[in-house]
């Protein structure tokens, strides 16, 4: 670090305590931007390297100049007299200075309420999610892509909330843990992969993993959205003994069924629905697990019915609770600019009336 570095490091850090000690006289919390305490001596610089020219030669050169000076009469010199203008504006360039470096108060300590939900989401990474038959863009695009896609956009949505990333399969495992950090949350779910977790699905285990997650928060506060698109294959938890776990710990499940229409038909890549195609969730199951945990069962067949899903969920009453405690900072700047404006008004009136006496 270079000297003159240094030099104006410490220059600053004598400016902010000689602020903080005038704050404090004043009742103040501080100055905000305490450099423009330099400028006060600005108009003593420029006086120091632009001074005023004084000529003293004659401003008429005639040949019969001392003829003249005989004629001319001679007055006394008048008293030269500026009164208090010159105080009046350097009271206005201190308030204008001051005013800028921005002058805090701290107002009464407050605690505003502050509306967030605590969420964890489950995704589904077995095989079946691997299955072709929905749109993307205009694209075919496997279920798994989609699902990545629509809760992408609802993490975008959830400013203040806590959300935490379950995935299954095979098995069940916590990718995050409820976080402010969305966009963690969203690298994670990004990084997800078709059997990631295997190829099966424990539908039971992810939703006894997430409740375990959420006993420890507020009552009101403990949702899970699980999304699948089979049946429980795997696992050590049945998902109706499961939901009776989360129920008793008061976790809220909202289940969405999801998938295509099947294998059916393509053209050129692009799927064609059949209607009576293979259905591989267990739509009954899921709808029974939202009955028991006080949830709501959904289920959607393309991209815009999940995104119609998520945006339905994005509408459920968020949880108020007390946020942090604060004491706002109130500026007091304005009141030192009408100073300002006061005492140049004196200056300038002052100006006028020494002028109209002279006259």
């Amino acid at each position: 670090m270079s000297a003159e570095a240094v030099a104006a490091g410490g220059l600053f850090a004598m400016l902010s305590s000689f602020s903080a000690k005038v704050a404090s006289v004043f009742g103040l919390a501080g100055f905000a931007w305490p450099w423009w305490w330099l400028c006060l001596p600005l108009p003593l610089l420029v006086r120091w390297a632009l001074p005023a020219v004084r000529s003293r030669e004659t401003a008429l050169r005639v040949p019969y100049g001392g003829r003249l000076e005989h004629l001319a009469v001679r007055r006394p010199a008048p008293v030269k007299h500026a009164g208090l203008g010159p105080l009046w504006l350097w009271l206005a360039w201190a308030a204008l200075c001051v005013a800028a470096s921005r002058p805090q108060q701290l107002g009464e300590m407050m605690q505003p309420p502050q509306a967030a939900r605590d969420m964890m989401l489950a995704l589904d990474l077995s095989g079946s999610m691997q299955q072709v038959d929905m749109e993307l863009r205009g694209r075919a695009a496997n279920r798994l892509a989609v699902a990545k896609a629509v809760i992408s956009d609802f993490l975008d949505r959830r400013s203040g909330d806590r959300v935490g990333l379950v995935v299954f399969g095979e098995r069940a495992y916590a990718m995050t843990p409820l976080t402010h950090d969305l966009e963690t949350v969203r690298e994670q779910l990004n990084s997800t992969a078709i059997g990631l977790a295997g190829q099966e699905t424990a539908i039971g285990d992810a939703i006894a993993l997430a409740s375990k997650r959420l006993r420890q928060q507020p009552a009101e506060q403990r949702v899970l959205i699980l999304l699948t698109d089979g049946v429980n294959t795997a696992g050590t938890f049945d998902p109706i003994a499961a939901a009776n776990l989360a129920r008793d710990v008061g976790v809220r499940v909202h289940t969405i069924a999801f998938g295509g229409y099947g294998a059916g038909m393509s053209v050129f890549g692009v799927p064609i629905r059949v209607p009576g195609g293979d259905q591989m969730f267990d739509e009954t199951t899921l709808k029974e697990v939202a009955r028991i945990t006080g949830g709501r069962s959904f289920s959607a067949r393309d991209i815009e019915q999940l995104a119609g899903i998520y945006a339905e969920i994005d509408r459920l009453e968020p949880v108020k609770r007390p946020g942090e405690r604060l004491r706002p900072k109130i500026e007091r700047y304005p009141l030192l600019l009408m100073a300002a404006l006061f005492f140049a008004a004196l200056a300038v009136l002052q100006a006028w009336w020494l002028g109209r006496r002279r006259g």
